[in-house]
This record gives C-alpha cells, structure tokens and sequence, in this order.
C-alpha cells in the first residue's frame, strides 16, 4: 500500500474518532447552567420547601383516586441499572485514542519523501519521455497488427472463393 493511500485511510480513521469523541462528550456531559436568570437544569424546583410550587399529594386510597394508582405508590420504582462506563475516565480515553491517530498521521506525513519543485519537474519529464517511447513503441505494434489482420483478410477472401467456386487452392 503507498503512502497516500495510507494518509488516506489514517485521516478517515482521526476524522471517526474524532465525531465518536465529541459525540460521547455531548452525550454524556452534564446539562450547565448558564445564567443565575435561568432555571436551574437538574433543580427545576429552586424552593423545594415551597409548599406552593410542590404538587398537591393525595393519601391513599382516598375518595376519587384510582385503585391502580394506589397499587403504583405503595411499590417504590425499581432503581436505574448502574452504568458499566466509568464516565469520567471514557472522555479521557477517546481523547487519547485521537492523539494517538493524530500522531500516526504525523508519522506518516514525515515519512513522505521530500523533494524539491526541480526535482519533481525532473521527474515529470522523466515519466513524458518515458510514456512517449511507449507510446512510440504501441503504435509499431498497432501498424503490425493492422498489417497481419490485412494479409489474414485477404487470405480469407481467397479461401471463401475457393470454396465458392470448388476450386482447388493453387499451389
């Protein structure tokens, strides 16, 4: 595999990492507040002492509530399953895992041969040349092979009458 085609394959692999980084990290960042002026987004209740802002509780069993919603508030919830991420140490290792891609594309990018815009027009010609004399040379070929197909035509014009006409081929 060439080298670009390398550089290539590297730069996909720093641009994966790099949406999977940011998107962990957006997902799972907590919310931030961003002014006193707004509300607080894990305590949309500031006053939680506030007997105005808290819902009206019925007890239960009381008159005019449903018995399935009493069956509902005697069982606690089931607790959230606890995550099998560390949240704090995954941000930490896509982080690295960039780095890491990063520098082996800078590794790549060094071990690209250096040459001079001289050089590089050297080579340039080099290759014209180069594909000139083979072009040169595909051409011969090409009048050959248009030579030999005339002689094999005629021959078969020939050998179709004879045929035709039940001659003998001369000898």
């Amino acid at each position: 595999m060439d080298i670009i085609t390398q550089l290539q394959e590297q730069l996909n692999e720093m641009a994966m990492v790099a949406v999977n980084t940011f998107g962990t990290l957006q997902r799972d960042a907590p919310p931030v507040r961003l002014s006193n002026s707004y509300p607080d987004p894990l305590n949309p209740n500031p006053n939680p002492d506030d007997p105005a802002s808290q819902p009206p509780q019925t007890q239960p069993g009381a008159p005019g509530q449903p018995q399935a919603q009493v069956q509902a508030q005697a069982q606690p919830p089931a607790p959230p399953p606890a995550p099998t991420l560390d949240l704090a140490e995954h941000p930490k290792a896509m982080s690295h895992a960039l780095v890491l891609a990063a520098k082996k594309f800078d590794a790549l990018v060094a071990a690209l041969p250096l040459s001079s815009e001289e050089d590089q027009l050297k080579r340039i010609q080099e290759l014209q040349a180069e594909n000139e004399a083979v072009g040169s040379e595909l051409q011969k070929q090409l009048e050959a092979a248009e030579l030999e197909l005339k002689q094999v035509e005629v021959l078969f014009n020939e050998a179709t009458d004879n045929c035709i006409n039940l001659k003998k081929p001369d000898q």
